[in-house]
């Protein structure tokens, strides 16, 4: 974590790849912030998809802690070049998709996860191609978790858990099931 933390700090100077004003509460604001979701993996041994990676949260993290099969998906191609070079650094077993989510060619994940990247009927729907009955998507969600998922439950049923952040008491981390389309959701499939 200490050499990802070096790389990280030496490229957002030029990349901005996290704000300034968390460089030095990094270690809580983002390692610890994904740190927090892999107990929550139902199985760490299968395939998590991170997507809208930007500077490898959560992704890279879960990588470090372990996991052995993280896929990252990022479509900005200047923070694409830095997961490269972290990944190669840290020789880490992680798979790199330099596309849009929507891009990435259909399997099934064990978990999906995100971080600060859309709204959770969004991020379902960026998702779609990468779940299948068993897969879990785990979104952390802060103030308005609870707006955003009155909001998901217009376009998909699906099986909610919800568990404190260890970061701030303003978070959720939603934890998601068997997340089945209605309405809206599977008129766009």
């Amino acid at each position: 974590m200490a050499r990802y933390e070096a790389l990280l700090l030496a490229r957002n100077r030029t990349l901005s790849l996290i704000s300034s004003t968390t460089e030095d509460a990094i270690w809580t604001r983002h390692f610890l912030d994904s740190a927090q979701l892999a107990p929550l993996i139902v199985d760490p041994q299968d395939s998590v998809v991170d997507i809208g990676s930007g500077a490898g949260f959560p992704g890279l993290v879960l990588a470090i802690m372990g996991l052995p099969n993280v896929h990252l998906v990022e479509n900005n191609m200047k923070k694409v070049a830095f997961l490269r070079s972290v990944i190669a650094e840290l020789d880490l077993p992680v798979t790199l998709h330099p596309m849009k989510a929507e891009s990435v060619k259909p399997f099934v994940a064990g978990a999906v996860v995100a971080r600060a990247l859309k709204p959770l009927s969004e991020l379902l729907s960026l998702s779609r191609s990468l779940r299948g009955p068993r897969t879990v998507c785990v979104f952390p969600k802060g103030r308005r978790a609870e707006e955003e998922l009155l909001q998901a439950q217009r376009d998909w049923n699906m099986h909610i858990e919800r568990f404190p952040s260890l970061t701030s008491d303003e978070s959720t981390i939603l934890r998601l099931g068997n997340i089945i389309p209605t309405g809206a959701a599977r008129a766009q499939a």
